[in-house]
């Protein structure tokens, strides 16, 4: 799996994790949703990967997330960031997994 994130998402991203003691994953997000094929995505802020976690390549960000959610999203995808309406999107060539991109700071 990789990530392209565009200059307006490395832009809005940068000052979370410039100084390095915080990394980004990519979630399949089931909390609240019933069953895993249910969930939605989002991207979390994290300490460290945790020993089930992936690390993954990005541009220009490496990035973590869980094997067993590859099967939710395509091999190559693309994070942008909308100021206007301070949201993040994640997408493909193929389709639009969302518009609004849940950021988790905790």
């Amino acid at each position: 799996m990789r990530i392209t994130f565009t200059p307006a998402a490395a832009k809005s991203l940068t000052p979370y994790i410039e100084d390095g003691r915080k990394q980004l994953k990519l979630l399949h997000d089931t909390e609240g949703c019933g069953c895993v094929v249910s969930g939605v995505p989002a991207l979390q802020l994290i300490e460290q990967g945790s020993p089930d976690d992936r690390l993954a390549q990005g541009d220009p960000f490496l990035f973590w997330y869980e094997p067993r959610h590859e099967v939710f999203f395509e091999p190559e995808l693309r994070i942008d960031y909308d100021a206007a309406r301070d949201a993040y999107s994640l997408k493909s060539d193929s389709q639009i997994y969302t518009l609004d991109l849940r950021f988790l700071k905790n």
